[in-house]
């Protein structure tokens, strides 16, 4: 559950940022309500069991003093993990504390190899080798605290308590006299639970933030494509209360430039005379800002007409420079992405190569020809080079249900419901090993 909740709060978790303990304004809320922990803590038992494989169980070695047999020394050798199984686990919010996580029996069954010897009467040396198994079952008690450093998610498991409700011992056979086994079961038992507490509870806060740094690569990379990225990174330690966990994150959308696809233009003035071309070229970096009518987009454009010249020879330049404003709704269904026109301006600034009269002539079809043609099939083909992207980013991948996408002074507001992120965690648990 833990390395779950991680997950999704590191979806949003990119790199950069604040310093550790400090408190910054957010662009980003993301808030993880109580109904969605128990989703991703269905999935806790994965985790878990990755974290029992992964401990390296060490070699146990020592001996101990026996009447009539004098010393005894022993060792347990290829301690491994045969067969591992989880009934239950449970999540509890602690209102500015931790996250508490209760996962019961744990059925863990080892296998290995139990070396002893002692000297027998008239000094013969005895060595002997038997296979074991032992059968344990085993309950975890995790709270975790969660912190921001340096902009990400880091997961603290101060408490980790394991209570062991059986710990049986079976030899090979069971042809050893009785007083072998009960040495070693009372032995095993107390240096068995030292080693597993120490060393599950040391790999499942590994884990965890082997996770969050996992997956807030992969947030990078879906947030970011070519000249566009966005800064999210945390601007302070996620909040925990009785009923969500809840992060901030930094609001900063960049975008370094703008690739026009110079042949949609092509289509859209395809009235223009033959042989006559148009480019566009953004010149300063989009600025996008969130209003309650919906998501700003403003920049500032050049539109350059080249016409044939009566000679055939050369070209004669008209250009235009212009201030355009859009205002846009999104919205999503069905894995795809769709765009809703609520607002369209273009401020003429500067005209060059053109008559008064010409240039208002030129401006009155460029607007025409934008609101009639232009913004439909520029929307069109946008809704679905945007879905394409964010499917090859795996979005496809997600089950989101019923998401909600609401704009507001200065942020967006963005609610669903959804299913859990399997094909990362697979992609994880297959990178560990």
């Amino acid at each position: 559950m833990l390395a779950a909740t991680v997950l999704t709060l590191a979806l949003l978790g990119n790199a950069h940022a604040c310093s550790k303990g400090t408190s910054c304004e957010a662009g980003i809320v993301c808030r993880i309500s109580k109904p969605a922990l128990l989703v991703l803590n269905q999935e806790t038992a994965k985790v878990i069991q990755t974290a029992f494989q992964r401990v390296n169980y060490p070699n146990i070695t020592g001996e101990k003093a026996m009447m009539l047999l004098g010393r005894v020394k022993y060792g347990l050798y290829n301690i491994q993990i045969s067969h591992l199984s989880i009934a239950s686990s449970q999540v509890e919010l602690v209102e500015a504390k931790s996250v508490d996580v209760s996962i019961q029996n744990v059925s863990v069954v080892f296998n290995g190899t139990l070396k002893y010897g002692y000297t027998a009467a008239w000094g013969l040396g005895i060595d002997q080798s038997i296979d074991f198994e032992i059968d344990s079952a085993i309950d975890l008690q995790i709270n975790t605290q969660l912190t921001c450093d340096s902009g990400r998610v880091r997961t603290n498991a101060p408490d980790c308590h394991l209570s062991f409700h059986k710990l049986l011992l079976h030899l090979q056979g069971e042809r050893e006299p009785g007083w072998i086994k009960q040495l070693f079961t009372n032995f095993i038992s107390y240096t068995l639970k030292l080693i597993l507490k120490g060393q599950v509870c040391k790999e499942i806060n590994v884990i965890s933030n082997i996770m969050a740094d996992f997956v807030q690569t992969r947030a990078a990379s879906i947030l970011s494509d070519g000249d566009i990225g966005v800064d999210i990174s945390l601007t302070g330690d996620p909040i925990i209360t009785a009923s969500y966990l809840e992060s901030h994150h930094k609001e900063v959308l960049e975008t370094w430039g703008f690739n026009t696809n110079q042949e949609i233009f092509q289509e859209l003035v395809g009235s223009l005379p033959n042989q006559a071309q148009v480019t566009v070229h953004c010149l300063k970096v989009p600025k996008i800002s969130c209003l309650n009518k919906g998501v700003v987009v403003s920049s500032s454009v050049m539109v350059e007409f080249l016409f044939p010249h009566p000679d055939q020879q050369h070209f004669v330049a008209y250009t235009f420079e212009e201030d355009i404003i859009t205002t846009v709704q999104a919205s999503y269904s069905k894995k795809k992405l769709f765009l809703s026109l609520l607002d369209f301006q273009i401020t003429p600034k500067t005209v060059s190569n053109l008559t008064e009269s010409s240039s208002e002539s030129i401006q009155t079809f460029l607007q025409s020809m934008i609101d009639t043609v232009g913004i439909p099939e520029v929307m069109s083909r946008l809704e679905a080079v945007f879905t394409a992207f964010m499917n090859s980013k795996g979005l496809s991948l997600f089950d989101i249900i019923d998401p909600e996408i609401t704009p507001q002074d200065g942020f967006l507001l963005l609610q669903m419901d959804f299913g859990f992120p399997e094909h990362l965690l697979v992609d994880f648990l297959q990178s560990l090993s």
